[in-house]
């Protein structure tokens, strides 16, 4: 008899592998690429857990062939991979660094090469150093230099690519990197970063509109979403809660999908700085809605004395990922949070790309010996039934993708963290592959008989 605790192939899903360029693609100083916001974070003293500046890491800008290498063994149909905005406009304005342009060139002929879609990010967190002096996201002006951007790489890889994600997780780049300073640019500017959300997707409708002119098939956003749970029936949690959730998921989905704000003002927080046409920018119908995914949040009530409404707690009775805590491991909880969105948005929801999903846990930095990483293999079965579970309620999914193919920089975890299928020595560049890899690899055939 088949283990009940191992779900069944889910049949149907195209699936893909995810990576970003900042933290695997290393080589900062070469081909004339730009300064972006996270090499000034990394550079800043102490911003990173390990001291570490994401070189060489996987040092996929010179061992991009390995990784299509084992995208292949793995057997995926995508990979979702991002573009470096500052190895190919290196300033944020002006032309296209070629030497830039040309790596991205050799990755999509080599990944078409060996039968894999490309599925690029145009913007997953490399802002140019000198747009954010000029203002960053808090500046209107960002949205439009993004819409130029795109329109350089679109011209340089259209005619083979067609199928694109616009803005990646714009919560992580407003709440973490401009609200409490945990991501860069580092800014701790509270509610007074809320014009980072409108800026984001502004840019990704003008962008969506460039793309498809340029001939693109598939094109949407990629939002990070949660399922926010009260930490208590109280009528404090329950509010805490509720303003959680239109920051962390309504207020990113809502002008998208629906082409309106909530009302924040009447949570107490600044307006928008929305212009006549702009949510007619932001809701351009797209093909997919990108949808990343990785714990639940329970939330209570702050003190008084806060700042802000609310507070993240430990989700009771919940094992953890590497990160301790805030990454509390609920599959059913993206069952869930799917059928929310379903529920809620309807017609006007586009189907869903399961667009990052997975685990960091510890482990070495150097092999000895096979990495049997049986809790990543248990997180991404319970989540992949989880994503089944939710199709079978009526929820359009069409594609899931692991995060990530490799071990990689972390963010302002640095080295700290591993989320790979594929572990990497970040000293040597070595890449092998873990038991979670031989698993999604089998899970992916015979999910295609």
């Amino acid at each position: 008899m088949p283990d009940p605790l191992v779900p069944a192939p889910v049949r149907g899903l195209r699936w893909s592998a995810a990576t970003a360029a900042f933290q695997i693609e290393g080589a900062r100083a070469a081909g004339g690429r730009g300064r972006s916001i996270w090499d000034d974070f990394v550079d800043a003293p102490g911003a990173v857990r390990d001291g570490s500046t994401a070189e060489p890491g996987p040092d996929s800008f010179h061992r991009y062939l390995e990784d299509v290498d084992l995208l292949t063994r793995l057997g995926v149909d995508r990979y979702r991979f991002s573009i470096s905005w500052v190895r190919v406009q290196p300033t944020g304005a002006g032309g296209m660094n070629p030497e830039g342009i040309a790596y991205y060139d050799r990755v999509v002929d080599a990944l078409l090469a060996a039968g894999i879609t490309p599925f690029p990010t145009l913007y997953h967190w490399d802002l140019p150093s000198t747009l954010e002096a000029a203002g960053g996201w808090l500046a209107r002006d960002t949205a439009e230099r993004f819409a130029d951007y795109a329109a350089l790489v679109a011209e340089a890889l259209g005619d083979r690519v067609k199928h694109w994600y616009t803005i990646n997780e714009p919560v992580s780049t407003s709440l973490q990197g401009y609200a409490i300073g945990e991501l860069a640019p580092g800014r701790q500017l509270l509610f007074e970063s809320l014009p980072t959300v409108h800026h984001q997707l502004l840019a990704h409708g003008l962008a969506t509109r460039v793309l498809r002119e340029a001939g693109a098939e598939t094109i949407g956003i990629v939002n990070n979403h949660t399922d926010v749970r009260p930490a208590s029936p109280s009528a404090e949690d329950q509010a805490a809660a509720y303003v959680y959730d239109i920051l962390h998921n309504r207020i990113f989905a809502e002008p998208v999908l629906l082409g309106r704000y909530p009302d924040i003002e009447a949570l107490g927080m600044p307006p928008m700085p929305v212009e006549p046409g702009d949510l007619e920018i932001i809701s351009t119908p797209t093909d997919v809605y990108g949808f990343n995914f990785y714990n639940p949040t329970t939330i209570a009530a702050a003190p008084p004395e806060s700042p802000i409404p609310f507070v993240n707690v430990p989700t009771p009775g919940a094992p953890c990922t590497g990160f301790g805590p805030e990454w509390p491991i609920v599959p059913d909880a993206l069952t869930d949070v799917l059928l929310d969105f379903h529920t809620r948005y309807a017609d006007a929801l586009p189907p869903i790309v399961i667009a990052e999903n997975g685990a960091s846990f510890p482990e070495p930095d150097s092999m000895t010996g096979p990495i049997d990483d049986q809790d990543r293999i248990a997180y991404l079965q319970g989540h992949i039934a989880a994503v089944e579970r939710a199709r079978d309620l009526g929820v359009r999914i069409d594609e899931y993708t692991v995060w990530s193919l490799l071990d990689n920089f972390e963010w302002a975890e640095g080295f700290t963290q591993r989320f790979g299928l594929v572990h990497v020595d970040h000293a040597t560049g070595e890449r092998t592959p873990k038991a979670s890899f031989d698993w999604y690899r089998t899970h992916i055939e015979e999910a295609a008989r």
